[in-house]
């Protein structure tokens, strides 16, 4: 995403306007985000952030002290300023009551952004990522947004060849096949998928591909496609959402059978992990890597 700096007109005197935040004039910082070109004041003091994924950023990068408030779902890290605030059901006047300088969330929901933007509060739409240069991108995002820039390109220079250090230690899967679930109810995603692109780095086949019709990537699997299928390499993420864990699928119909549950194929993963494409990312392709070593 491309990102400049502009600097306001109507300085008062004295200023020469390069200073980062000063009393008589500041800067503003340009960013691309998904809601179009957003002017934020340089160095926001008051962030709100409606996004676990962005919330963990924004600490990883070193903006966690700018951060006033986040929504109930941000859990890393732990000294977050955790609220009632939803990134599903955003409620203006809520995230307006923080008095915030700066406003991140991933989804545009209830016409929040609008909103936002009708009282003058900067907002940063930045969607979920659907390859890794687009996490990369956001994350860079956020830096430009927040003062943080160098900071932002530090830690994804560190995911960048952490990922890749950890794909290159491993070796191809070889044809082996993999079902990672998203709950109980069989819901599992595709190579088209952020999360199905990271599998692909291994090599990995994913048996949802041939079930997916109309799901935009999202399939929901029959119990006889997936036996039929029997992958090589199942993967959790339901673990903390439904509880599901190694002993927990054996007990399912026909799931003992499964070549992943008799060679110790199946992976607990953490759900949120598994789900945000933010700084935790490589400990997520480290634990794919790891799968693949040990059933190779």
């Amino acid at each position: 995403m491309a990102i400049g700096v502009v600097t306001l007109a109507g300085a008062c005197g004295g200023d020469d306007g390069n200073t980062k935040n000063s009393t008589s004039g500041a800067k503003t910082v340009t960013v691309q985000a998904g809601n179009g070109a957003v002017k934020v004041p340089a160095g926001p003091k008051r962030i709100v952030s409606l996004s676990p994924t962005h919330t963990e950023t924004l600490f990883a990068i070193g903006a966690g002290s700018q951060v006033v408030a986040v929504d109930d779902y941000s859990n890393v890290p732990a000294n977050a300023p955790r609220t009632k605030l939803s990134g599903f059901k955003p409620n203006a006047e809520a995230v307006i009551a923080y008095k915030p300088d700066l406003v991140v969330l991933s989804d545009d929901l209830n016409g929040i952004v609008k909103a936002l933007e009708k009282v003058k509060v900067p907002v940063l739409l930045e969607p979920a990522a659907t390859k890794l240069d687009e996490a990369y991108d956001e994350i860079n995002d956020l830096g430009q947004a927040t003062g943080h820039a160098e900071e932002a390109k530090k830690l994804v220079d560190g995911m960048r060849a952490d990922i890749q250090k950890t794909v290159a230690a491993s070796p191809k899967a070889k044809g082996l096949t993999y079902y990672h679930e998203l709950d109980n109810q069989l819901h599992s995603v595709t190579s088209t998928t952020f999360v199905g692109q990271v599998y692909a780095l291994f090599g990995l086949r994913n048996i949802a591909d041939a079930a997916d019709k109309a799901s935009g990537g999202y399939p929901q699997l029959s119990r006889e496609h997936l036996l039929k299928q029997d992958p090589d390499l199942i993967f959790l993420a339901d673990t903390k959402c439904c509880g599901q864990n190694a002993a927990a699928i054996a007990k399912r119909p026909g799931w003992s059978d499964l070549d992943a549950v008799q060679n110790k194929g199946v992976v607990e993963l953490d759900d949120d992990i598994a789900s945000r494409w933010g700084p935790r990312l490589p400990e997520f392709v480290k634990t794919i890597g790891g799968a693949v070593q040990k059933v190779q």
